[in-house]
């Protein structure tokens, strides 16, 4: 990643909290990659900020499964929702996400 420009860093680093999310907890998902993407932010001299910011709203944008937030699991049951529906209806979510999260960060 040290040749990677800073967005494609930050947009690998809402990727990979992204998908931790969808199986923890947003708090343990943060637990986890915060530390990590803090280092990997400080060897390529990315901002802080933007790093923290990155990893917080990735952990927090669970839409591809009934099983990364409460609420989801709340409303799988209700509304008779398949796997199917989630990662239908929250791939292209995720990704527009994905693509703004880092440049927003980026601007901070």
């Amino acid at each position: 990643a040290g040749s990677w420009p800073p967005y494609g860093v930050l947009i690998g680093l809402y990727l990979s909290t992204a998908l931790a999310t969808e199986l923890l907890s947003n708090q343990a998902a943060v637990t986890l990659m915060l530390p990590l993407a803090l280092a990997i932010g400080r060897e390529l001299g990315l901002p802080p900020q933007a790093v923290m910011g990155v990893v917080t709203f990735a952990a927090s944008h669970s839409f591809l499964t009934p099983i990364g937030y409460q609420t989801n699991t709340m409303v799988f049951a209700l509304g008779n929702y398949s796997f199917l529906d989630f990662l239908r209806l929250g791939l292209p979510l995720t990704l527009v996400l994905c693509l703004l999260t880092p440049a927003l960060a980026l601007t901070l």
